[in-house]
This record gives C-alpha cells, structure tokens and sequence, in this order.
C-alpha cells in the first residue's frame, strides 16, 4: 500500500468502523435478538407459558414424561402455534440427545414446537457446535434448563467399548465418536456391574460437567441462576426418563 493510500485508509477508519457496527446491529434486529449493549430490545416470546423458572422447566420435562409412559399425552394444537412462531422462539428447555432414532426428545416429553430446543448427535456428548447452540439457546433464547440425554443400549457407546477394549480403529470418521465417548468408558472400566450402562451414565455425568464448566456464557448464567444443566437416562423399554444426581 502506497503513503497515500496508507493515508486515506487511518483516515477514514473511524468510519468504517461505525459503519460496520451499524450494519451489524441492524443484523441481529433483523434477527429478532440483541446483542449485548446493542440496545435493540427482544420480541415478545411467542409462547409466554414457556417463560419459567429453571426449577419449573425440569418439572414441565418431568410431568411431560410422566404423561409419555403412562399415557394419554397432551393433544397439540399445532395449527394454531404456526403463526406466533413464525415471530421467534422461547424454549424453555435445551436437549442434548443421542441421534438414535429411537429416541425423540419431542415425543418422550409430551413437548410441542417451540417447546425444546434440541440438539442430536450419536452418543449425545457435548463438542463445540453443540456448546455454541447452547450459548445462543442461553443468551438469545433465555432457555432456563439444559438436559444432556443419554439412553439404555447405546451403540456409539458400546462401539467405543468395544474399540477400546480391542484395540481396533472403526472405519471412516467413526473413531471421532471414541475419542468423545472414550473417557467416560475408560473411567468405568473397572467399575461392578454391567459396563455398557456404567458407561451410559457416566457419558451423561461427564457431559454435564463439561457444560457446567464452559466459559463464558453457560458457566456465567449458571452461577447467576439462570439457567440449570442436569443428566438423565431415557429407558427404552418403558419410555421413562431416569434423572442423575
């Protein structure tokens, strides 16, 4: 870059700047959610029902399940929830659940749209895309609860087991799954009792810790009591939803 140029360019920088801050803001008003400082204020939640305490989150998951095993589940008026949501979303619960498909978190919580907001990868553990979606879920969405679902007869799991105790590497990208599940199995190796749900569950407790633990916008919210990370099992056989800890 010549003197000139070099020049004009500290020149007008401030310029550029406020542009590009201006175009930003805009953005995320267009986005319908604001940024720290921004000063755009949020719309109103689409579903103010859903605006709930931490504590009253987990008990809408549990009655829901409640109503999931035992039957007969809420009837869903999904016609009618179309338009509000089209202005945005309030979830009040943030799931992290394996991609089987036998698990649904929609389904075993009795939920409707826009109820939960969920996140699905096999062996539900917790990398940096899901992290992010639960930072947005947090700091946009004001999502008061975050469960991380682990289920009875994993196979992402029990395929990490069984690499692990062999020794082999499982073709394409699936050795990324051992590497995420791997602690959880080697921490129970030596435990009593069936391995492969000694594994489920500890995967679980880990994943928890892990969230717990993410700076700086999950552990923030959570020390401020905004937000609550809990663990649970989801049995196959029955459909009921098992807390941890």
């Amino acid at each position: 870059m010549c003197h000139r140029c070099e020049h004009l360019s500290a020149k007008h920088t401030p310029i550029n700047a406020d542009r590009r801050h201006f175009v930003k803001l805009a953005g995320a008003a267009a986005l319908g959610f604001a940024l720290p400082g921004s000063g755009f204020a949020q719309k109103a939640p689409p579903k103010p029902q859903n605006v709930v305490s931490p504590d009253e989150a987990l008990k809408l998951l549990i009655n829901g399940n409640r109503r999931y095993v035992g039957g007969p589940a809420r009837r869903h008026d999904f016609k009618h929830e179309r338009e509000p949501l089209t202005q945005g979303q309030n979830p009040y619960a943030g799931i992290l659940s394996c991609a089987d498909s036998r698990i649904a978190p929609e389904y075993a919580f009795d939920a409707g749209r826009g109820d939960l907001f969920v996140c699905r990868v096999a062996g539900n553990f917790a990398n940096d895309d899901v992290i992010a979606s639960f930072e947005y879920a947090i700091a946009v969405l004001n999502t008061p609860l975050l469960m991380v679902l682990g289920h009875k007869a994993c196979g992402a799991v029990d395929a990490s087991i069984k690499s692990i105790k062999d020794g082999t590497t499982l073709p394409g990208h699936l050795p990324s799954l051992v590497t995420a599940i791997g602690p959880a199995v080697k921490a129970v190796t030596d435990q009593r009792g069936n391995m492969l749900d000694n594994a489920i569950r500890q995967n679980v407790i880990l994943n928890v810790e892990k969230l717990k633990a993410t700076a700086p916008i999950i552990d923030k919210a959570l020390a401020e009591k905004k937000v609550r990370i809990v663990g649970a099992v989801y049995n196959l056989d029955n459909g009921r939803v098992e807390l941890l800890g």
